[in-house]
């Protein structure tokens, strides 16, 4: 598991931007399939608390 290339894979998903090459690349097995699922949790985690971080902030 090369988790440098989960973190990638999951932030391009996210913005919804992915060469077809690295996509087939990751389909053909390159990736752990429970991997990109934890991944992609703890940077949705993180993204949510950074949005509430910022709204508390801001309300101040």
């Amino acid at each position: 598991m090369n988790v440098p290339q989960t973190i990638k894979a999951v932030l391009w998903s996210f913005i919804g931007i992915r060469k077809r090459s690295e996509l087939e690349q990751d389909m053909a097995g390159r990736l752990n399939p429970f991997a990109v699922i934890a991944v992609a949790f703890v940077l949705v985690a993180l993204f949510v608390a950074g949005l509430v971080t910022l709204v508390h902030w801001v309300a101040k």
